[in-house]
């Protein structure tokens, strides 16, 4: 037996109402995140400009990040080269 058209219009109008809340709730939290991002980059800000000396600590830091990161990425290459080399490590012997 069909179902009536106003209790399928009805079920079809709760569904949307639900899907509706979902993203609303989805939306809020984005927004929630956001706020909290912004918060911390306020306090961030208020921070490097209070404290000079922990703008050049960062800097020293991102130096040496960077440094180390190249010195590993070089360390990546070399143990790729060696690995198709004869004897390398990638050759087993019997």
């Amino acid at each position: 037996m069909a179902e009536p058209p106003c209790l399928s219009s009805v079920e079809e109008a709760m569904q949307m109402l639900k899907q509706l809340d979902k993203e609303l709730e989805r939306m809020i939290e984005d927004v929630e995140n956001i706020s909290v991002q912004m918060t911390w980059m306020a306090y961030d800000m208020v921070v490097l400009r209070t404290d000079p000396e922990l703008v050049e600590s960062l800097r020293r830091l991102e130096e040496e990040v960077l440094r180390c990161r190249a010195v590993f990425e070089q360390d990546q290459q070399d143990a790729g080269s060696h690995s198709h080399m004869p004897g390398g490590p990638a050759q087993v012997t019997a």
